[in-house]
């Protein structure tokens, strides 16, 4: 064996170990929120950053249950924000510019949740479909204003090309395109599934919070 490939070899184990290191996700820092301990959340209605008008409220509609395993007394998300359009804001831009304050007086959480949606449904490529949802997340405490925690909530799903090379990808584009209008539409479940890697990721997600109910498997 020559020597530059003993060389190789010896060098080699050290680069998979700093690659391997790079890709390691580093731990949130709990420090404000282990501080505030939030037993309650107010999910204000998204803003949206995508094209499509709907997204917010269906995103609204996908929060609730993976905050609520997670131990927190989230507000019924939908008579807040009847409740809000009520007192004069009609829009979710107006919504998320409610001071701190208000929502603690007149709402009585303990923390909120602002979303912004960045990118949201189906994109039609030459041959697949891409369905994409992208939202942040940030928890802010209502008494301090302090940041508690925030993270990054993305999904998305490509179409496959169902065998048969080029000609079966053509196809399959094609026929993704011609029935969407049809088929069920797959960005609730694409977001229920980005929620949950967010909250509930064991780097960087959200603490449990007082109402945890634990099982055997955790």
């Amino acid at each position: 064996m020559s020597t530059s490939i003993r060389r190789c070899l010896f060098f080699l184990p050290c680069i998979i170990l700093i690659v391997s290191g790079c890709a390691t996700v580093a731990p949130y820092d709990y420090t404000a929120f282990e501080k505030s301990k939030p037993r309650s959340i107010v999910v204000i209605p998204p803003n949206n950053n995508s094209i499509e008008v709907n997204a917010p409220y269906i995103y609204l509609s996908t929060l609730t249950r993976p905050l609520a395993e997670k131990g927190y007394y989230v507000f019924p998300v939908f008579v807040i924000d009847y409740f809000l359009k009520e007192n004069g804001l009609p829009t979710p831009a107006e919504m998320n510019d409610i001071p701190l304050d208000k929502i603690g007086e007149h709402i009585g959480a303990d923390a909120v949740l602002y979303v912004s949606i960045e990118e949201w449904g189906q994109k039609y490529q030459v041959l697949q479909s891409v369905t994409k949802v992208h939202a942040t997340l940030r928890l802010v405490d209502v008494k301090t204003g302090d940041l508690l925690w925030e993270s990054t909530a993305i999904a998305r799903e490509t179409s496959g090309n169902g065998g048969g090379g080029l000609t079966g990808l053509l196809v399959n584009a094609a026929l993704t395109q011609v029935l969407s209008s049809t088929i069920a539409d797959s960005t609730p479940s694409l977001a229920r599934r980005a929620n949950n890697a967010a909250i509930g990721s064991r780097a960087r997600g959200m603490l449990d919070g007082p109402y945890k109910i634990s099982t055997e498997n955790e």
